[in-house]
């Protein structure tokens, strides 16, 4: 669940979605109709396809060339205080430089 949180709290993850969500897209087309560039939307859907959102398939063209298309994945994402809780306990927490700080302050060297 957290993976899906993460990938869903961008808004270009959440257009490309959008986008995804009734058609396949080649990912030169994709990257123009979201207007941004394929290095940054291929970081955008590596993130949704770690998280089980979209998948890809590479295909060749009449003329051989190598088009890798995109398409979303059906998902249903369910939030409860449960479900939440049990996510919880998953999480790992760094502590930035001043919590550290304030933490060996108080002698509460862990």
């Amino acid at each position: 669940m957290l993976k899906i949180l993460e990938a869903i709290a961008n808004p270009h993850r959440l257009k490309i979605i959008a986008l995804l969500s009734d058609r396949r897209i080649h990912v030169s087309q994709l990257a123009r109709e979201i207007m941004i560039s394929r290095p940054l939307l291929y970081m955008h859907l590596k993130r949704l396809e770690n998280a089980g959102l979209v998948t890809s398939k590479m295909e060749l063209s009449e003329d051989g060339k190598a088009m890798n298309y995109y398409e979303a994945l059906p998902f249903l994402l369910h939030l409860s205080p449960e479900n939440i809780s049990e996510a919880v306990k998953t999480l790992t927490i760094k502590k930035t430089g001043g919590e550290a700080d304030a933490a060996n302050e108080k002698g509460d060297n862990k």
